[in-house]
């Protein structure tokens, strides 16, 4: 892939004005990271903007007794590190769920062009307000009055719209995820991670094969998140 290709992949590209994407192509490079290798981690001051050309990456924090927390799963198209824009060290870590590349553009450089392109700057005002409106939604089904095994559909729920594809057996989410991992995304224990879905899996309502999650009927699983029982 060429760095023009890549650029015709990122989200906040797609109706900017071409002339900026012809300024910024000297300032940006493409990485490639392998399947679990790390992009980026909290307090790091490096000067790069990193957007997912390609592959799937996760965004976590770490608490101080150890534990990790995944806050956002992101597919190709995304901005991963925003945060850095005001000039600040990056405020979380960030993971490639499976092999990944990333269009790396200089910060500075990538300012300067959202100051000649209101377009450009309209466009990465979108991506935070879209991140904003995710993390309501992430408080709302986070909440201690949202059951766990509800927690657990609505999240399967979303990643099977973002990141699902159609096999005979349903909706398969189309990247390896672990019970732990999943845990971490929801902020729960493990064990009891565990437990729900195996009852969930028993009604049918989800399939775990090895690691990869299975909605066989993705209807089924908003109705179920939707009951009052």
């Amino acid at each position: 892939m060429t760095i023009q290709e890549g650029f015709k992949k990122i989200e906040v590209f797609k109706k900017v004005n071409p002339a900026s994407i012809t300024n910024l192509l000297p300032y940006a490079r493409l990485r490639s990271f392998h399947k679990g290798e790390t992009l980026f981690v909290e307090k790091d001051e490096g000067g790069s903007l990193f957007f997912l050309v390609d592959g799937i990456a996760a965004l976590y924090k770490l608490h101080s007794n150890g534990d990790k927390r995944t806050v956002f799963i992101y597919g190709a198209g995304a901005l991963l590190n925003e945060m850095i824009l005001d000039y600040k060290p990056v405020s979380i870590n960030a993971e490639a769920l499976r092999d990944s590349q990333v269009l790396c553009l200089n910060r500075s450089r990538f300012l300067s062009a959202c100051a000649r392109d209101f377009g450009l700057s309209k466009a990465v005002m979108d991506t935070m307000t879209l991140q904003i409106r995710r993390l309501y939604r992430l408080m709302k089904n986070t909440a201690l009055n949202v059951r766990g095994d509800k927690r657990i559909v609505a999240r399967l729920w979303k990643l099977s719209r973002d990141f699902g594809r159609l096999t005979p057996r349903g909706t398969e989410i189309d990247f390896d995820l672990t019970i732990t991992q999943f845990a971490e995304l929801l902020g729960a224990q493990r064990e009891t991670i565990s437990r729900q879905i195996q009852i969930l899996s028993k009604q049918g309502i989800i399939i775990l094969d090895k690691k990869r999650f299975i909605i066989p009927d993705r209807d089924k699983l908003l109705q179920y998140f939707s009951s009052p029982s």
